[in-house]
């Protein structure tokens, strides 16, 4: 009898419906590894696709921001901000408000915006909302890079402050990851979501210390204001790490680090459990 061979038996994956909270399977977003990095070259492929200046607006859209700050605030209002430059400060403000807000908006959009898929083909549902982060991380890196090149031009030069700069991105991450994920899950039945965040997250930006050292407020505001608005110390320390400005209190950055961290575990703990009906809903 002739040696006869045997294929090999292809992989199963069983799908078994979940209950309760479920927490994050990072072996198996590992396993979608790929997926994830194709979903967030799409998005940064179609964002630019048919438009005139194509990358350029990712430098564009930070500096006529930044210079239509300076105007209103550092020209007309008169702001000062110590001894740096109003323009750097805003920019600084801006880069880590663009964070925090591109990936707050791409994850909230991330399952509606993806229907088809959700809708046909299995995969980690958390792969959705993390591309959108990974698309975000470029535009800030490229942020990031026109701001050392305004630093050298204004002759700041960072300091130790510089070590903890990561801890700022990471917190900001997580708080903006820990909402979007609520956000997307709500989304999927109820779409005044969609609605509702253009409008608050212009009124946020307002709201946070982008534009305004929180020293200028009246000193008996001051610690409202950071309680409030978690992002005020957030913000305050990213600027600070790079151009030497006021350090928020460290009882303020404990709370927002606290509430970033709780925003995240809260938020995927959410969006796990909502995720099981979704391809029925959406």
């Amino acid at each position: 009898m002739k040696n006869m061979e045997i294929a090999p038996v292809a992989a199963r994956t069983v799908l078994r419906p979940t209950r309760g909270w479920v927490a994050i399977d990072f072996r198996e977003l590992i396993r979608f590894k790929d997926l994830l990095f194709q979903l967030a070259s799409r998005d940064v492929k179609l964002r630019y696709k048919q438009t005139l200046l194509g990358v350029a607006w990712v430098v564009l859209q930070p500096v006529l921001a930044a210079g239509l700050l300076t105007f209103a605030f550092g020209i007309v209002a008169g702001l000062k901000t110590e001894q740096t430059p109003y323009f750097l400060f805003s920019f600084a403000g801006l880069a880590a408000w663009n964070l925090f807000s591109w990936t707050l908006n791409k994850a909230s959009l991330s399952m509606v915006g993806n229907a088809y898929l959700v809708s046909k083909v299995y995969f980690p549902r958390l792969i959705l909302p993390l591309s959108g982060t990974i698309s975000s991380l470029l535009d800030f890196g490229v942020s990031m890079g026109l701001m050392v090149v305004l630093m050298v031009v204004y002759g700041v030069h960072p300091g130790f402050a510089l070590l903890v700069l990561p801890i700022w991105i990471c917190l900001l991450l997580c708080m903006s990851l820990g909402i979007g994920f609520i956000a997307a899950a709500l989304t999927v039945s109820y779409r005044d979501v969609q609605y509702i965040l253009p409008i608050l997250i212009p009124f946020m930006l307002y709201a946070s210390p982008v534009a305004y050292p929180v020293s200028h407020l009246p000193a008996r505001y001051q610690r409202v204001f950071f309680l409030v608005n978690p992002l005020a110390g957030l913000i305050e320390g990213f600027r600070w790490s790079l151009l030497h400005t006021t350090p928020p209190p460290l009882r303020y950055v404990a709370w927002s680090a606290a509430l970033a961290l709780t925003a995240f575990v809260l938020g995927a703990a959410v969006f796990r459990r909502a995720e099981r009906k979704v391809a029925d809903v959406i």
